[in-house]
């Protein structure tokens, strides 16, 4: 059952927020103003960073394949310069569906991990997803992180291990004030992390704290799914985290089963944290998963 929720909760995220699976037809994609030289498009899956400037266009993620004409639509209506880039902020389809169409007019850039899941077929439990075409792979990747100069600013791309997945990146637009943090942050819901690809609510905690240490509080913050966030947002989010996880390894302290523990729920707090995909039973699964995995050394 655990493996089957997992399942079901990566499966949905791969889909995220179409009403009607499949039926990306009534998908509009957003656009507004950030700070400087970026902007936001939200559309299905997460959302994108943009850069527009003299300098052309970059992107970060992509969400899905069929939006690609939208999503060029909306990227015209901001700028008429050129796709110069494309980063990707982890493996997941909802960000990377775009790449084998974008990947072709710009060159993508991502984890060293991004590559190696994108490139090989990726199983979980029943769910089989095919390794991609070699247009969309990413053709720069970095271990530690790197810095492009592009539209008058430097855009430093970061790894932050073990947390969402394990080829994780946050992207600061130092110029501009802005961070996209990725699947690192859901704004105001539980976050999924991929235990199965390297993830760990622990990790994940340990880098939205070191997170939180290096952004300025004035900064803007775009997530991988919701709205625009500020440092207080991320902050609000980090408490979450630390307080169900501390309810979880508690329970299990006291010998509480998983079953158990979903039952007990969390505080009633965060009971608006619950969201399409990844309900406080999933989450406490998560949970429950990550503090398994660090007491097997995991």
């Amino acid at each position: 059952m655990r493996k089957f929720l997992i399942v079901a909760a990566v499966a949905a995220l791969t889909a995220v927020p179409v009403a009607a699976q499949g039926n990306f037809e009534n998908v509009e994609i957003q656009s507004s103003e950030v700070a400087g030289a970026v902007h936001m498009l939200v559309g299905a899956g997460g959302n994108i960073g943009v850069s527009a400037g003299e300098d052309g266009v970059l992107i970060v993620d992509d969400q899905f394949a069929p939006l690609v004409p939208k999503i060029r639509a909306a990227l015209a209506e901001i700028s008429p310069g050129d796709l110069e880039f494309v980063l990707n902020t982890h493996f997941h389809g909802d960000h990377t569906g775009g790449n084998e169409a974008f990947g072709a007019e710009a060159p993508i850039v991502a984890h060293a991990n991004v590559r190696k899941r994108l490139a090989s077929e990726q199983r979980r439990g029943d769910q089989v997803t095919p390794a991609q075409p070699k247009a969309a792979l990413p053709v720069v990747t970095f271990d530690e992180g790197l810095s492009l100069h592009f539209n008058g600013e430097e855009i430093q791309v970061r790894h932050f291990p073990n947390s969402h997945t394990d080829g994780d990146a946050v992207v600061h637009f130092t110029g501009s004030g802005v961070f996209h943090l990725g699947d690192l942050f859901f704004a105001g819901r539980f976050p999924f992390v991929d235990v199965a690809s390297g993830g760990n609510a622990l990790g994940l905690l340990d880098s939205i704290t070191r997170l939180l240490e290096a952004i300025p509080a004035d900064a803007k913050i775009i997530p991988g799914h919701g709205p625009l966030a500020s440092h207080e947002d991320l902050a609000l989010y980090r408490e979450m985290i630390e307080s169900t996880l501390t309810t979880v390894r508690t329970a299990r302290g006291r010998g509480d089963d998983l079953a158990a523990i979903q039952a007990a729920g969390f505080d009633e707090r965060w009971k608006d944290w619950s969201w399409g995909f990844i309900n406080a039973e999933r989450w406490a699964q998560i949970l429950y998963e990550s503090l398994e995995q660090e007491e097997a050394g995991g």
